[in-house]
């Protein structure tokens, strides 16, 4: 499993789901600070990515990431947007709305700040 992060105030949304997904057994990697506004570090770890039976991607703003990723990978991929931002984000449903708007079609949606939620289900998929 592995838990990505857009920016670093997404940490600790992402901090809740993997320490859930850990507490629930699994084996956890992360990469943080990989958003849209810096792709060259999502890209970098693209072996990673493809290497996870399943992904949670934590980001708030426009909620872009999950979209990305679902398109780079081929696993289920669990969106949770966050309530950081600036300018239009109205905490976290700009990004919600987004997510729910992904035309991923591996890509579903969590509520705002839901780590722990994100977590659970990411462990319950990785079970089967």
């Amino acid at each position: 499993m592995v838990v990505v992060s857009a920016g670093t105030s997404d940490i600790p949304v992402a901090e809740e789901a993997l320490v859930t997904a850990e507490v629930m057994g699994n084996e956890v990697t992360h990469l943080y600070d990989v958003g849209v506004a810096g792709i060259h570090r999502l890209l970098l770890n693209k072996n990673i990515l493809g290497a996870a039976r399943v992904i949670i991607v934590c980001a708030g703003m426009e909620g872009a990431l999950p979209s990305v990723v679902g398109g780079l990978v081929r696993v289920p991929v669990i969106a949770v947007p966050t309530s950081v931002g600036y300018g239009a984000s109205f905490d976290g449903l700009a990004a919600l709305l987004g997510m729910l708007n992904s035309c991923a079609s591996n890509v579903s949606v969590v509520n705002i700040d839901n780590g722990f939620g994100a977590g659970y289900v990411a462990s319950m998929i990785n079970r089967l």
